[in-house]
């Protein structure tokens, strides 16, 4: 009987595949980590970016739990941040946490982003359920479209009220760093513009949204917080980006970042993600996507 019963159970499950996880979690090395390990870490720093896919819904979901997880922790010391708000948005969306306007009122006078309701939406509904505060951080449209256009010169022309919502200028500008480099790159290659002045302009206009994030967040943080920022992992990757700036101004920052990536198998990430980040979510390719 117990051979029989051996020989049924090897049938049964020859009929089911192995589990399939929805993500695996690693560190910068590609070695096989924990989210409790990584909500420790997360928990003791000062700045967490939390580098997205913008348009991957497993991603967002894990956005909405590690801010959950680690508010358990940091309770009022959290503070929120993200991207997807521009700097001239902040009253509209102080308005919106403190109740005083409608959702609908908020969508309408924010420029929210295609994804706001399922996406980020939920970010903002929790801030406002904690009494949490949450800073919009990225540079007006506008603005990045002036640079893109004519260079960081154009700032120039702007009023004393209106350079309140940018960085400080002037900003530190490297384009040899190596993502600002590739995009350089992309932007010859891709005939932005027809010239390479304005694939360095495209990349200067990066800048500029990178320097602006770095300044909102400085300008928010208080010692013995968490702001934990949402951003597209190119914001951040590789400890570049919003990091770098961030880095300059005060290098005792403790920070912790986090890559989100797409692979066909998810034991098997591409390894140029490798020492993208201090963690990485690897997520199928074929995950839904929010658009």
């Amino acid at each position: 009987m117990k051979i029989l019963s051996l020989l049924f159970t090897i049938l049964i499950f020859s009929f089911f595949k192995a589990d399939k996880p929805a993500y695996l979690l690693y560190d910068q090395d590609f070695k096989p980590t924990s989210y409790e390990k990584m909500l420790k870490e997360l928990t003791q720093a000062d700045i967490v970016f939390f580098g997205e896919l913008h348009d991957n819904s497993l991603n967002h979901w894990l956005e909405l739990q590690v801010t959950k997880d680690l508010f358990q922790g940091k309770k009022e010391k959290l503070i929120l941040g993200a991207e997807m708000f521009e700097a001239d948005n902040q009253t509209v969306v102080d308005e919106y946490l403190k109740k005083i306007i409608t959702a609908k009122q908020f969508e309408t006078e924010a420029k929210v982003w295609q994804n706001y309701q399922t996406d980020y939406k939920p970010l903002l509904d929790f801030a406002q359920n904690n009494q949490l505060k949450f800073v919009a951080t990225n540079i007006p449209r506008r603005y990045a479209s002036i640079v893109s256009k004519g260079g960081l010169e154009g700032l120039a022309q702007l009023s004393e009220e209106a350079k309140k919502n940018i960085a400080p200028l002037p900003i530190d500008v490297d384009l040899t760093l190596p993502a600002y480099a590739e995009m350089m790159k992309m932007g010859g290659m891709h005939g932005m513009g027809g010239s390479s002045m304005s694939a360095e302009n495209i990349t200067k206009a990066q800048v500029i949204k990178d320097a602006t994030m770095a300044s909102f967040i400085l300008k928010n943080y208080q010692s013995g917080q968490t702001f934990l920022h949402y951003n597209g992992s190119y914001h951040s990757n590789n400890f570049e980006g919003i990091v770098w700036h961030l880095k300059k101004k005060n290098p005792k920052l403790k920070i912790v970042t986090i890559n989100t990536i797409q692979a066909e198998d998810i034991t098997k990430p591409a390894e140029k993600e490798k020492n993208s980040a201090n963690f990485i979510f690897v997520i199928p390719d074929d995950m839904t996507k929010s658009y």
